[in-house]
């Protein structure tokens, strides 16, 4: 599985927004590397006052110091979960996002070892956790965000795991790994079967002919 997935991402020729200046990020999609392949994620702390309690992959924004932006990833997830960027194993970059808040980021996709000593900064995150890619290539989306920006919709699936609930550009990152790495049928401009939960119509900050959602859509409580 994690071979065929490295051959479809060095073939993949991802959307680059580098024409648009705007303030930059990462973030690294870590695929661990068990018998059964799982994909992880973290949680926001609840004591933040932005985004707070969100289930995102790690990453944040671009330092002046940083070479590139998979460095970027890299520091940030060794920041954010005491991940080791030598123990990371590159396969490639998704497509540019833009959030609605002004901020291009940039995922990328890295094969980890299992079982590592990770350790969550209390200061952002109150859980790191594992989901078996299983539970997305076989779709248990609970239902689909439908979220219009600029008069175009997303289909965007929402996940509920053991309490976590992973959507929004997460999400959204998560259909491009699905689609392009693995051939999965799932597409965020087509309607899928299934309950849908429809969303107010947003603008993005900029006139651009990328199409993104913000990772900081409103907060489930307000849904």
């Amino acid at each position: 599985m994690l071979e065929k997935l490295r051959k479809q991402l060095q073939q993949l020729t991802p959307q680059r927004l580098d024409h648009i200046v705007m303030p930059e990020a990462a973030v690294l999609l870590p695929i661990v590397e068990r018998p059964a392949p799982t994909l992880l994620f973290t949680r926001r702390a609840n004591h933040l006052s932005t985004h707070s309690g969100q289930v995102a992959f790690p990453g944040g924004k671009r330092e002046p110091f940083d070479s590139d932006l998979y460095a970027t990833a890299l520091r940030e997830a060794e920041e954010e979960i005491a991940l080791d960027p030598a123990l990371v194993q590159p396969l490639g970059r998704l497509s540019d996002v833009i959030s609605l808040h002004g901020i291009r980021v940039t995922p990328w996709v890295g094969i980890i070892p299992p079982d590592l000593p990770l350790i969550a900064d209390p200061g952002e995150l109150d859980a790191i956790f594992e989901v078996p890619l299983s539970h997305f290539l076989d779709d248990h989306r609970t239902h689909t965000d439908v979220i219009t920006v600029d008069g175009v919709a997303h289909y965007v699936p929402s996940y509920h795991v053991d309490g976590h609930v992973i959507w929004g550009l997460s999400a959204m990152m998560l259909v491009e790994l699905l689609a392009e790495g693995f051939g999965m049928p799932i597409d965020l401009y087509q309607r899928p079967q299934g309950p849908l939960r429809h969303h107010p119509e947003r603008k993005n900050r900029l006139s651009t002919s990328s199409t993104t959602v913000s990772s900081s859509a409103p907060s489930r409580s307000n849904q």
